[in-house]
């Protein structure tokens, strides 16, 4: 079996989109989903299952609006591929430093895309890169770093450009699914 981590586009955002996150594990126990873990009230969800990426992709989408009534992007990570996230943090440690100190809230994030964007679309995000705001893309995954806020940011109100779905975490939440994995996976070994 393989552990996922799926990513719930707008859920509990501003009152809208609420679920309960007991009432989402329920939902998902229905699809034999393993091992079912939430962090927080914004869709973050750990699981085992030995169906593949796009499969489970389309059944928790399916199962959501069928249970909720919400039409949710969902984008799904392997354990694998979260720990490659963390681990390929483009931006130094010293920058990270700097930005947190300037910035209004949490400073780096990741967008986590379903298909790697096109050259095309990667090259419309140019513009609004500065000193300011970084990104780097790597892949499903776009590094963001903020010096200012991701709150009215020009670069994150512009992801929408590369024309895939995403969803965006800070880093703290990142790395939270991160220890999450380790833990877990500490358990089944054991």
């Amino acid at each position: 079996m393989t552990i996922y981590i799926a990513l719930l586009r707008g859920i509990n955002v501003g009152g809208h989109n609420k679920i309960k996150m007991a009432e989402l594990r329920s939902s998902l126990e229905q699809l034999r989903l393993q091992n079912i873990k939430t962090y927080i009230q914004s869709g973050n969800i750990l699981f085992e299952s030995s169906e593949p990426e796009e499969i489970l992709q389309k059944k928790i989408h399916n199962k959501i609006e069928e249970d909720f009534g919400i039409s949710s992007s969902v984008i799904i990570r392997t354990a694998e591929e979260l720990q490659q996230i963390v681990n390929q943090s483009p931006f130094s440690d010293q920058m990270i430093s700097e930005a947190s100190a300037s910035s209004k809230g949490e400073c780096l994030h990741v967008a986590l895309l379903e298909a790697v964007p096109s050259e095309v679309n990667s090259d419309k995000l140019l513009p609004y890169i500065n000193e300011k705001e970084l990104c780097v893309i790597n892949g499903r995954d776009v590094y963001l770093l903020f010096y200012d806020s991701i709150r009215n940011s020009k670069l994150a109100n512009n992801l929408k450009k590369l024309e895939v779905p995403a969803t965006v975490r800070n880093w703290k939440t990142i790395t939270k699914l991160s220890s999450m994995v380790e833990e877990f996976n500490y358990k089944q070994n054991k």
